[in-house]
């Protein structure tokens, strides 16, 4: 998908050093790990098959109040659950906030504790306008226009997912008996600055969601070199001009209630062939 056409002012520099994707950082999240042993002891979550990140309370509170689960208290920025019927193989962590630098930050820490797997879960609204409210889209690539995933990968207009892992998820929605799409959301930071020029240039694209989280996921996971995949509950729309404000809906609840089941089942089960490093050993191989 070709960028709009640019303006009469040259586009600033972004981010304003070149290259920084590529440099090593002064904070390193190996820190947070080592944090996390000093006040728990012997902690790591390399027995994980993978954690299932969660933004809306209301799925939370759903999860609390429908598994029986361990919750890891203090490991990360946010509650971490790891649910029992999956033997403790299979986390979920919300309570940590919206938008890519609280779900990165999230991510940064469960890697460096050893998790290979992440499973992105929230609402988005619709783009294409025979997209609905309730409505379930499994993303297969994400536009990069906020800002985190510019300090992890050159640049570029797409940040993706793991292929594998992101077939698998579509597959357990089948599993599931939910009917899904797939299609390409465009992520953004600033949620009151979605333009209508801008939805009605990504609706010729065949762009079909935006959301606020997923291209920063994927640059993450890309940069770290694990696994992450997304999919959304539809919340609403900004297809039609004329929208009316968003309403809880219960439609939109089910739907990231059936999206939560089939990210778990997904995890449930190891990816094949998925060795598994310690996290000093994966920053290592990633400086390289």
């Amino acid at each position: 998908m070709p960028y709009p056409a640019a303006g009469p002012r040259a586009a600033a520099r972004y981010p304003h050093f070149p290259d920084k994707y590529a440099q090593p950082a002064v904070i390193d999240p190996d820190e947070h790990a080592a944090y996390v042993r000093a006040r728990h002891g012997a902690t790591s979550l390399h027995h994980l098959h993978g954690v299932v990140l969660v933004y809306q309370g209301a799925l939370l509170r759903h999860l609390r109040s429908t598994e029986t689960t361990q919750t890891l208290q203090g490991w990360v920025s946010g509650e971490l659950h790891l649910l029992e019927r999956t033997k403790r193989r299979v986390g979920v962590c919300g309570g940590f906030g919206l938008g890519a630098p609280a779900a990165a930050m999230v991510a940064e820490q469960l890697i460096a504790l050893g998790v290979r797997c992440l499973i992105t879960v929230g609402t988005a609204g619709a783009v294409a306008p025979d997209i609905a409210v309730g409505e379930v889209v499994v993303c297969r690539q994400a536009i990069r226009d906020e800002g985190l995933s510019h300090h992890y990968l050159p640049p570029g207009t797409y940040a993706h997912p793991c292929r594998s892992l992101t077939d698998r998820l579509a597959a357990a929605l089948h599993t599931h008996h939910v009917t899904a799409r797939s299609g390409v959301t465009w992520t953004i930071d600033a949620p009151y600055r979605e333009t209508v020029a801008e939805v009605r240039y990504y609706q010729r694209h065949g762009v079909a969601t935006v959301d606020m989280e997923a291209a920063a996921i994927f640059a993450v996971a890309e940069y770290r070199k694990v696994a992450a995949a997304a999919a959304f509950a539809i919340s609403d729309t900004v297809a039609d001009t004329a929208r009316q404000p968003r309403q809880a809906s219960p439609a939109t609840q089910h739907a990231l209630q059936q999206l939560l089941a089939a990210a778990v089942t997904t995890l449930d089960q190891p990816a094949p062939n998925s060795p598994r490093r310690t996290g000093r050993d994966r920053l290592r191989r990633t400086r390289r």
